[in-house]
């Protein structure tokens, strides 16, 4: 019963006398690996928002500390990294790279869960988007901070429905549930709003595995695209970026990952103008504390060569922060009945977490990469002189989807 998981978890914290003192947020990411350079990038940018919580004097008078450890985007390294989170007693767990991991990651955190209702853990995703994880795979325990592969389908296709010049699109993906999840989506979506749109080839590739392009560049030169849709990210997309330019392969790209690491410097030049993303954040929105969030990060990491890019991470722990604070506890069943219906007020407006299905509702921005400089590009990318310029916005509710969330909840 509900009342039993709350008298066990009062009698956890109260034997643990750490955890007066300080809060810890486990972090599991690639930091080793063809996407490294992804999970540093994340783990910076928390480490950042945390920092910024501590000098405000924390949360309830208690320290945030993050413990980084190593999934290389592996669900089996993922779960080993879980089981030395739960060992150290850590209560909260973030993890964004890769939606396989976070499949894993949720079953796992659920078992947990329910072998142990005294040592409950939250989990906070916030960037793995297959849809299933809050559909039919939902789970009290999880809750997801950025919009899911669907959501940001329908923003993106409702964008190119409108581009006339667009007759003949490309899908590339990587192959697992993620990918998969955008190559369908694509299909379904741009058939009913442009079905004079051929789709003249859709492949999926293995998940950081491909080291050279050119063979699916040719593929793509050879079906006559004007537009390739991917879902690719890290080196992945990067990669696939930097052989369609020494091809000279002159197409538009629509992607959900061109800004995060390696990706902004291996588009380049060449990309200006012919690359797009479907984002919940860049930035270039022109709010004046997201002026100050990427500064912040420059200042503190000026050897980076990358940026803030994650503002779902910001989400994450002010709202994790909150639903502490609201809740007076920092047993994590508490926390999550707090996050339930919670609105917040971020930079790109009001957000909402779904008590249905654990899903954050929020703004989506279309944008495009081109010359820092020109109206609306205060900010380049990774020192590129590039970067990313508003071309539309979407409302939080029109980016709402139905669910097939039967969430189970703790008796």
């Amino acid at each position: 019963m509900l009342r039993k998981y709350l008298a066990a978890a009062a009698l956890a914290l109260a034997l643990s006398p750490a955890s007066a003192q300080t809060i810890k947020i486990g972090f599991i990411d690639p930091l080793s690996g063809p996407f490294a350079n992804v999970g540093e990038q994340g783990l910076r940018g928390y480490q950042l928002v945390i920092a910024e919580i501590n000098a405000r004097g924390g949360v309830n008078g208690s320290k945030l500390e993050m413990v980084p450890l190593d999934s290389k985007a592996n669900p089996q390294e993922a779960l080993n990294a879980l089981k030395q989170l739960t060992d150290q007693g850590v209560r909260y767990v973030v993890q964004g790279n890769s939606s396989a991991v976070a499949a894993a990651l949720s079953d796992g955190v659920a078992k947990h869960n329910q072998r142990n209702p005294s040592r409950t853990i939250l989990y906070l995703n916030y960037a793995a988007v297959d849809p299933a994880l809050t559909n039919e795979r939902c789970n009290f325990w999880h809750f997801r901070f950025d919009a899911d592969a669907d959501m940001k389908m329908q923003a993106l296709t409702n964008y190119m429905a409108a581009q006339k010049n667009i007759k003949n699109v490309y899908l590339i993906n990587q192959d697992y549930a993620f990918g998969q999840a955008v190559s369908k989506s694509a299909r379904e979506m741009l058939a009913k709003k442009r079905p004079d749109i051929k789709i003249v080839g859709d492949d999926l590739h293995p998940l950081g595995k491909v080291k050279d392009f050119a063979p699916y560049i040719a593929k793509i030169k050879a079906a006559g695209a004007d537009s390739v849709v991917t879902g690719n990210w890290g080196a992945d997309l990067s990669l696939l970026v930097k052989a369609g330019k020494d091809a000279g392969l002159a197409v538009d790209y629509y992607t959900y990952y061109a800004g995060i690491a390696g990706g902004p410097t291996a588009i380049g030049d060449a990309g200006a103008e012919h690359v797009k993303q479907i984002s919940h954040w860049h930035a270039n929105i022109g709010d004046a504390k997201s002026d100050a969030l990427v500064q912040a990060y420059r200042k503190r990491y000026p050897d980076s060569k990358d940026d803030f890019v994650w503002l779902a991470s910001r989400n994450v722990v002010e709202m994790l922060a909150k639903a502490i604070e609201q809740s007076k506890s920092t047993d994590p069943l508490k926390v999550a009945l707090a996050l339930e219906g919670m609105k917040y007020e971020t930079f790109t407006g009001e957000v909402t977490m779904r008590a249905d299905n654990h899903q954050l509702l929020q703004p989506m921005f279309i944008s495009t990469f081109t010359k820092a400089g020109k109206p609306g590009v205060k900010f380049d990318m990774e020192r590129t002189g590039l970067g990313f310029r508003t071309d539309g916005r979407i409302e939080a509710k029109d980016t709402t989807t139905e669910t097939t969330c039967k969430m189970r909840r703790p008796r």
